[in-house]
């Protein structure tokens, strides 16, 4: 990583003479956000963390930045990274391959106040997505007292592609997590010019975000860049498709696709138009991005293993966790799970997934007497396949190292605003904005039931990024996740909460595990499946 070895502490405030003046001298240049606003937080959106990723510097490491003299104005989000899926509509700043900016929020500008810093990592299945969508606001979180940063990431094929001759530059595919590291080797360089302490980072992500993050945990690359870790639906990258993409399965996407846009060198594609690459490359939720789409693979280098083996051997980075999954993870996923049609057609798939010898054990856990049980039963083990069962696997594995304080939640709260717990609807919780939710198709406005809660997860989530324990005055008592034992309900009621059933399937889910790792016949046959 070219900006990994950043030195900390070079970057300092700078005097302020008015309300007005936010000027901040950092290690590239001045730059000046946007006045302090009535929370009293100020904001810097657009602050380029490394070169733009563009003509020779695509499907390169992340470069550093060009420094500046000319205070730079960073009052707007940059431009949002080219989007892999097909239905990405997301209002929002234009897009770009030039896209490698973070914002930050502070509600102070002294360097010696030495706030906690959380660092948000934003899903999309490493697709789509970007850190100006209106749910990621952080002034809400600031102004509980700590800095928070977010920031964009390559994704698709600008993100993840790996080519046997681009191995001759550096070991290729992962360019998206590489950027994640340029971006908190940036924050742990210059994020105490915003009043923000160097040594007290928290990487929170949800979904992809918090794949990156359990990926990251296992990299050797990634020690010391954060010190805390919160992981919001997701873990591993892998499940009901098996584990992550070896380095020679990914060297032939990569193969594939240049032979599909014609091209028989890597200098050619860095030729060709951003988006006509892009749009040779899109993708659909119809279709497992893991197997179907470029995404994160084992290159030997930044995730030198398969994750799962990494913790499975407690080798992970041992840093204090919190992680959780929401009640109705499944909503997304439906098309990506086992046959709902029938519960003949689920048993029989179920069998062909799990093996003849244990349906009576699956069928416990997972019945399937009618066609509505085999439906709901459907629901439930593609949110526990595809999200779920490794999130706790995560909390699991942590706990074991032993070495780091783990807390396990389940978020299943429920209202007119947010009707369905799904995968996805805790976010605007966590970031205090309670934006409409979309995904479930639902406009209606908050409650004070759900901005009361949304308060007190703001509450926990920054509570763990303070001390690396979410409890606190007022709040109901979280208690360290302990295997099987309860987890903390972030619902109608706030508290401890048996987890017997679902502990039993995600125990079943993970005995198919080993040494970590989902069998490889399950990614076999989910790419011979297309993806599905």
């Amino acid at each position: 990583m070219n900006l990994q070895n950043s030195s900390t502490g070079e970057a300092q405030a700078a005097t302020h003479t008015t309300e007005q003046e936010t000027v901040v001298r950092i290690q590239s240049g001045p730059v000046r956000g946007i006045a302090r606003d009535e929370r009293g937080v100020v904001a810097y959106k657009g602050i380029p963390y490394a070169a733009a990723p563009i003509g020779e510097l695509r499907w390169r490491s992340p470069q550093p930045v060009k420094a500046w003299s000319e205070v730079r104005e960073c009052t707007q989000f940059g431009a949002r990274c080219l989007s892999a899926w097909e239905g990405d509509r997301e209002p929002g700043p234009p897009r770009s391959e030039d896209c490698l900016s973070l914002n930050i929020w502070t509600p102070t500008q002294k360097s010696d106040d030495r706030l906690p810093v959380m660092v948000w990592v934003n899903g999309g299945g490493f697709q789509f997505g970007s850190s100006a969508s209106p749910s990621f606001d952080g002034s809400r979180l600031a102004q509980k007292g700590v800095v928070v940063v977010s920031f964009n990431y390559r994704v698709g094929v600008f993100g993840f592609m790996a080519h046997p001759e681009l191995d001759r530059e550096a070991p290729s595919g992962n360019y998206g997590l590489q950027d994640q590291l340029a971006a908190f080797a940036w924050v742990k360089a210059n994020i105490a010019a915003f009043g923000g302490n160097p040594d007290n980072i928290t990487a929170f992500g949800e979904s992809a975000g918090a794949h990156a993050i359990g990926i990251l945990m296992a990299s050797p690359l990634a020690v010391g860049l954060f010190d805390k870790a919160i992981g919001q639906s997701g873990a591993l990258w892998d499940g009901s498709n098996g584990s992550l993409e070896s380095f020679d399965e990914a060297h032939a996407r990569g193969m594939a696709f240049a032979a599909k846009v014609g091209v028989t060198s890597i200098s050619a594609l860095r030729e060709l138009p951003a988006e006509q690459l892009n749009a040779a490359a899109l993708w659909n939720f119809n279709r497992n991005p893991m197997v179907s789409a470029f995404s994160p693979n084992v290159d030997g280098h930044l995730v030198p293993e398969l994750p799962g083996k990494t913790y499975a051997q407690g080798r992970q980075m041992n840093i204090p966790l919190l992680a959780g999954w929401n009640d109705a993870e499944y909503f997304p996923f439906r098309g990506l799970g086992l046959p709902q049609e029938s519960a003949s057609a689920f048993r029989q798939a179920a069998q062909s997934w799990f093996g003849a010898d244990r349906m009576d054990e699956f069928l416990e856990l997972y019945p399937a007497d009618t066609d509505a049980q085999a439906k709901a039963s459907a629901d439930a083990l593609a949110g526990d396949l595809i999200i779920s069962e490794q999130t706790w696997l995560w909390l699991q594995l942590q706990r074991r190292a032993g070495q780091a304080a783990t807390y396990g939640y389940l978020f299943s709260h429920t209202s007119p605003y947010v009707p369905i717990a799904s995968h996805l609807v805790e976010i605007p919780f966590v970031f205090g904005t309670l934006t409409p939710q979309f995904i479930l198709g639902s406009t209606q406005p908050p409650s004070d039931a759900d901005r009361a809660l949304s308060d007190t997860m703001m509450s926990y989530w920054v509570n763990f990024a303070a001390a690396g324990n979410p409890n606190g005055p007022g709040l109901p008592q979280w208690p360290d996740f302990e295997g099987d034992g309860p987890v903390q309900q972030l619902g109608e009621t706030v508290g401890p909460v048996a987890n017997d059933q679902q502990n039993a399937r995600f125990r079943f889910i993970s005995s198919y595990r080993t040494d970590g790792v989902f069998p490889a016949r399950w990614r076999k046959e989910r790419i011979a499946g297309g993806g599905h």
